[in-house]
């Protein structure tokens, strides 16, 4: 099931999503059925349906938090000149970094290098902590592509990663989220102005899902709606002003992102 979050005139829902095309893109013959109440406690239509061409797709969740892994593919520890490290390497983005599909991504005056890191994204559904690696399924509500956008000379100025990855807009997350998902089966795709940046399996990943979700729910709790982000491979580059990026997930969608500058 494709699971949404859209603004329709003045109000916010969840929806239920169907009828993509053959490439997961939305279609004249697309539809949303809006939910009643929130996904995470139960799906329940409204009762209408809407063409997803009158709706307006927003951040398919609002996280109380984005725990990020990174260094979690070979390749692109290898391009950053570092080691791949023996644990999942972790670190948080701000809820108030998410934006949603067709949300420009501004560029801060405070860098003068902001990169594209298309990623897989897990969606948790229900609050969990010490999760085993066999029940990790039970605490996953789904799936979605994000992009880790991170001010790559401020990474490493800085010395840690809080600024760099932390900027307002440096998160987008959509289009919508895939209940339905076979993670390690899926291929993330970065493409800016049409050009193939970043191409992998995600089953290259050096610490898969539910070794992810079980170490980083053994270190703090884990809230319907949170995202992990699991990790980018190689091919990250900067991105400029005017450019569209878009991140694609087989199996999922693409989620498409402008680009533009921010005044200081």
């Amino acid at each position: 099931m494709l699971i949404c979050r859209f603004a329709a005139g003045d109000d916010i829902w969840y929806g239920a999503l169907d009828g993509l095309g053959d490439d997961d893109e939305i279609t004249e013959d697309t539809i949303v059925a809006p939910m009643a109440g929130h996904p995470f406690v139960e799906i329940r239509p409204e009762g209408s349906v809407l063409k997803a061409a009158d709706i307006r797709l927003l951040a398919p969740v609002l996280p109380s938090k984005v725990v990020c892994v990174g260094k979690n593919y070979r390749a692109h520890a290898a391009e950053m000149d570092s080691e791949v490290p023996s644990e999942p390497l972790l670190f948080l983005k701000p809820s108030t970094s998410v934006i949603g599909p067709g949300d420009p991504i501004d560029l801060p005056w405070q860098s003068e290098r902001v990169d594209h890191e298309g990623e897989l994204a897990v969606v948790i559904g229900r609050m969990c902590k010490d999760v085993p690696v066999e029940r990790v399924g039970e605490v996953i509500f789904g799936y979605t592509c994000a992009n880790d956008v991170t001010a790559r000379d401020l990474q490493k100025s800085d010395g840690q990663w809080t600024r760099a990855k932390g900027f307002d807009t440096f998160c987008p997350l959509g289009p919508w989220i895939q209940t339905e998902l076979r993670a390690e089966d899926a291929d993330v795709t970065v493409r800016v102005n049409g050009e193939v940046r970043q191409r992998s399996g995600i089953d290259a990943m050096v610490h898969g899902v539910g070794a992810l979700v079980a170490y980083i729910s053994s270190c703090m709790t884990l809230l319907p709606g949170d995202v992990i982000l699991t990790g980018t491979p190689e091919g990250v580059g900067p991105l400029h002003r005017g450019d569209s990026v878009g991140v694609q997930i087989s199996g999922i969608g693409t989620l498409t992102n402008p680009v533009r500058s921010e005044a200081p």
